[in-house]
Order: structure tokens, then C-alpha cells, then sequence
């Protein structure tokens, strides 16, 4: 099965760790650590940086902002191992933290080192080794919300997790937030959204649904599968953007990722997870699904909707905004305004048909 696990590679020019400090640091954290390890890095992931330590008798994970950027609101290593080690008690498939480190007590950032957990990661597309038919993917999609779903319903209080959100009033802050964003990243070859921002304004529920723990960036490439039990999840990764707040606003944003066997080929062309494969519930299945575990009412999920790909929208702009001042030289994100502007046509189509 070791074909099936994810795996690092060569360390990408100009992001570089000093490697020798590293494991001096690590050693007066974990004595028991045997040898020098070997550094690679995994190249998933547009933001926070990860690498593997690979040392004699163990694997550990390093996360650490990316280079020249030091706005720690965006990139908070410390905040999120402080939740994931309040977290791990109580929902089991966050990765143990083992150490973490304020700025320039090794290198210029916080980090924070935890372990590995083995596994398959669902990117865009499975391991071709991985056969698996219909009713396999179907269970294994099931397996994937459900964790979701156990993520919703952790007491977060009993975990000591109550200082993560301000309280009721979530949606609202989210729209008031993304729109802000939004206005300030849009450059002038994308639409404006207008008009799908003042529909989300006139249209945001008076109330939130509830006040969870979320997770903000839940989708398949966040999970870590058994090699042994590829239906299995043992992992969630990714908790720099988990917070206190609605769950049909965090199902929103995963569906918003999430493309079907029947989108078009822009949808195609943007899909980063498997949620083509035969088996793979649609959109609306999840939604229904989601709805009868959690008792939340979903019938109409329009608004959750659209929310999620104007935040997916504004996330793009974002990218893209740094792309055209030039401060960007990545080439791949020449394309997200054409994406941006994709994604406000998608927007006004959902609101024509929408019931709200």
C-alpha cells in the first residue's frame, strides 16, 4: 500500500529551512528523536508551507507560513496548533502536536511540528491504483461528511474552544467581510459582483442556524485515508481557518469546491478533488444528506450556496489581484480573473432560479 500514500519530494528553491537548527530545537523537545532527518516538502497547499522530517525512527510534519509574508492574522501557525491540541481530546483525527516556536527562537516565523499521519490524501484525483467502484466511493464521500458532521456537533465549550468566535451574528459578519475584501482586491477586468452582493445582503437569514465548531477549508484534499482501509478516514488536516460559527455557512464552503460528474468544463477545469467519480453524491445529495443527520433545515440552501462561491470568488480575486500588481510571478494565476468572473455568472444564474 505504500504506493497509495501521499508523498513529499524535493524542497522548492527558495524555501529552503535551516535544518540543522531545526533538529537541534526538535531534540530538546523530543530527546528520544534518533539521527538527522531528511527534509522534503509536499507540494499540496497554496498557502502555509509543509514539510516532513524524516528522521531514523519517525516522520513528523513541519507547517510554517510561506516566505515574505509575515501578516500572522493570515497565516497564525501558533493559533492553530493551540486549537488542534485543545481539539484532538475530543475529535481524534487531528494530528498530535508535538512542538511549536514563536518567531526568531529558530527561524524568522512560528511553526509548529506534529506528526505524521500516514495515509492517502484525495486530491484531484485518486491514486490510479485505487479501484475503487460506485458503492465504494459512495461510502467513502458518506465517510468524509460525517466527519463534518462529528466536527458540528463537538461540545466545543467542554473543549475549551469558546474564545474562538464572538458569537451570534456569524452570517452577517461573513458577508460584511467578503464583500469588504472583495472591493478591495477587484481589479478593473473583473465584474463587480453588485449585484450578487446586495442579493446576499438582502437575503442572509436574520439568525444564525446554530454556533459550532467549523472547520472553513473541510474538502477531501484536507482528509487522510487508511492505506489499509481506503474507505477509512483517519485524518483532518488544515485548521488555520477553524472557528465558532453557522454550519450550513461551513457546508456552503465546501460545496463550493465541490464538482460534479455533470458541471461544465470551466467547472471541469477547476476541480481540485474527486467529487467527479461515479458514486460521488452531487451538491444537492450532500445538502439532503447533511440535513436528516444534523435535523438542520436545508430545504432551501440557496443563499449557503452562493455565499460559498462569492468567498471562493473573493479568495480568487485575492490570488489574482497580487498576479496583476505584479507581486505575483506565478503563471497558473494569470487565469483566476477569467476564473472570478466565471464564478459571478454562476452566482446570477443560482440567484435567477433561486426560491428565496
Amino acid at each position: 500500500m505504500d504506493n497509495l500514500l501521499d508523498k513529499a519530494g524535493s524542497v522548492r528553491q527558495g524555501e529552503e529551512l535551516d535544518i540543522t537548527r531545526i533538529d537541534q530545537f526538535l531534540k530538546s523537545q523530543l530527546p528520544s528523536l534518533q539521527g538527522e532527518p531528511r527534509l522534503e516538502q509536499f507540494a499540496g497547499g497554496a498557502s502555509n508551507l509543509t514539510y516532513l522530517l524524516a528522521y531514523a525512527d519517525r516522520d513528523l510534519i513541519l507547517r510554517r507560513p510561506p516566505f515574505g509574508h509575515k501578516a500572522k492574522s493570515a497565516h497564525d501557525m501558533l493559533r492553530e496548533a493551540q486549537i488542534m491540541t485543545a481539539l484532538k481530546p475530543v475529535y481524534p483525527y487531528v494530528p498530535s502536536v508535538l512542538a511549536s516556536s514563536h518567531a526568531d527562537e529558530v527561524m524568522d516565523v512560528d511553526f509548529y511540528v506534529m506528526e505524521r499521519i500516514k495515509g492517502i490524501i484525495p486530491r484531484q484525483n485518486l491514486p490510479k491504483s485505487l479501484n475503487l467502484n460506485p458503492e465504494q466511493t459512495r461510502q467513502l464521500c458518506i465517510n468524509v461528511i460525517d466527519k463534518m458532521i462529528e466536527l458540528h456537533q463537538v461540545d466545543y465549550r467542554a473543549a475549551g474552544l469558546s474564545h474562538l468566535g464572538k458569537g451570534e451574528g456569524y452570517v452577517k459578519r461573513q458577508i460584511d467581510g467578503w464583500t469588504d475584501r472583495y472591493e478591495k482586491a477587484r481589479t478593473p477586468d473583473v465584474g463587480s459582483f453588485a449585484d450578487v452582493m446586495a442579493w446576499l445582503k438582502a437575503k442572509m437569514p436574520s439568525q444564525d442556524v446554530a454556533t459550532c465548531l467549523i472547520h472553513n477549508d473541510f474538502r477531501f484534499d484536507n482528509v487522510v485515508l487508511n492505506p489499509d482501509n481506503p474507505l477509512e478516514v483517519i485524518g483532518v488536516l488544515d485548521w488555520e481557518m477553524a472557528t465558532l460559527g453557522d454550519p450550513l455557512m461551513d457546508l456552503g464552503n465546501t460545496l463550493a469546491y465541490w464538482v460534479q460528474a455533470d458541471d461544465d468544463g470551466v467547472m471541469q477545469m477547476m476541480r481540485r478533488q474527486p467529487t467527479h467519480l461515479a458514486g460521488m453524491l452531487t451538491r444537492q445529495e450532500v445538502i439532503d444528506y447533511y440535513g436528516q443527520k444534523t435535523g438542520y433545515k436545508v430545504d432551501n440552501f440557496d443563499f449557503y450556496s452562493i455565499y460559498g462561491l462569492f468567498r471562493l470568488a473573493v479568495i480568487a480575486q485575492q490570488i489574482y489581484y497580487r498576479f496583476y500588481h505584479g507581486q505575483s510571478k506565478n503563471a497558473q494565476f494569470a487565469m483566476f480573473g477569467q476564473m472570478v468572473n466565471y464564478l459571478e455568472q454562476r452566482c446570477l444564474g443560482l440567484i435567477v432560479n433561486s426560491k428565496l
